[in-house]
């Protein structure tokens, strides 16, 4: 754009330099970087000569393969993103509703938000010791519970139990996140023309049929990028199961995060082994990530999409043969 013969596009550039600069530094050459390493034998603590494997893909094939530890850490990923990740969104959903719904007219709205919102504030760290210490052996708050209520004699060691354990590691994941999901799914709703409302309330639909005709339609794009967040946090899940548990008892609870660290930074410091594995789970994420937005696409929008490409195609094979009769 100029005025008066000055040129102020330049000072768009000069202002996202500095973040372009920290891109390629510290995102871009570390994933390239990684990328390459998992096609070579780079092993061990002191720094060796780098060579490309005579089978380029042999660490992938070992780990998908020959791995069991790294094909459970994908089970307990998996398991763990979608035991939080189901009721993390309907409740996200139904407090939205609760607190968009103007018949309602919910008094301290702001005081339930910060506090549902509260725990995604607290640390992982914090979070880790407070459970640790409510689940406690063979002392701690839910085991005298469980005692005063008679439901057991003996203390019970909660977190030797793998069902138990995963479903505490995805208890705290849900009860971390949902209300940052909450938070963005009622931005989302503040953005939805008002007008939309008011004539759903004029031809006389309740508060069930509004939210499910007209809010979540309209938060199709909320979703999706929710979505798309909890399912790479979900892949990449690392702080919660890593210091409350360490992936115990018996790798119940071990991500492939976990086991990526474990593989870099641990025993034999296997970086191509977790460079591969970082590997693995970024194609992974890209294909998951391209199925969801196939899922959710606009079909109204793609079908009429496809109507009018197929016109413009008609259109010009007319026109080509309109030319060829005269010739």
């Amino acid at each position: 754009m100029r005025r008066n013969g000055v040129n102020y596009s330049k000072f768009g550039y000069i202002f996202t330099f500095p973040f372009v600069l920290a891109f390629l530094i510290f995102s871009l050459y570390p994933i390239l970087y990684t990328a390459f390493i998992g096609f070579t034998d780079l092993q061990g603590l002191i720094p060796k000569p780098i060579h490309i494997l005579d089978n380029p893909f042999q660490n992938f094939k070992d780990l998908i393969l020959s791995n069991a530890s790294f094909r459970k850490s994908l089970i307990n990923t998996g398991l763990l993103w979608f035991l939080n990740f189901v009721p993390q969104i309907l409740l996200a959903l139904l407090l939205t509703a609760w607190f968009t719904n103007q018949r309602l007219k919910i008094k301290g709205q702001g005081f339930f938000k910060v506090l549902l919102y509260m725990p995604n504030v607290i640390t992982a760290g914090t979070i880790a010791l407070l459970f640790s210490t409510l689940f406690g052996y063979p002392m701690g708050p839910v085991n005298s519970f469980f005692q005063m209520m008679g439901w057991s004699d003996a203390p019970i060691y909660f977190l030797q139990d793998k069902t138990v354990a995963r479903g505490i590691v995805a208890f705290i994941q849900f009860w971390m996140w949902y209300g940052n999901t909450m938070i963005i799914l009622i931005a989302g709703v503040m953005g939805i023309n008002p007008a939309l409302f008011e004539s759903a309330a004029i031809d006389g639909a309740n508060g069930v049929q509004t939210f499910f005709r007209i809010t979540l339609p309209s938060l199709r794009t909320i979703l999706l990028f929710t979505l798309i967040t909890s399912m790479v946090g979900g892949l990449t899940m690392f702080d919660i199961p890593q210091l409350f548990l360490a992936g115990g008892p018996d790798d119940s609870t071990l991500t492939t995060s976990m086991f990526i660290y474990g593989q870099a930074f641990k025993g034999s410091y296997l970086y191509n082994r977790a460079a591969a594995a970082s590997m693995i789970m970024f194609l992974i994420s890209g294909v998951l990530s391209a199925f969801v937005f196939y899922l959710m696409r606009d079909r109204d929008a793609a079908r009429l999409k496809k109507i009018e490409k197929m016109h413009r195609k008609s259109t010009k094979s007319s026109q080509k043969g309109g030319v060829s009769h005269e010739q």
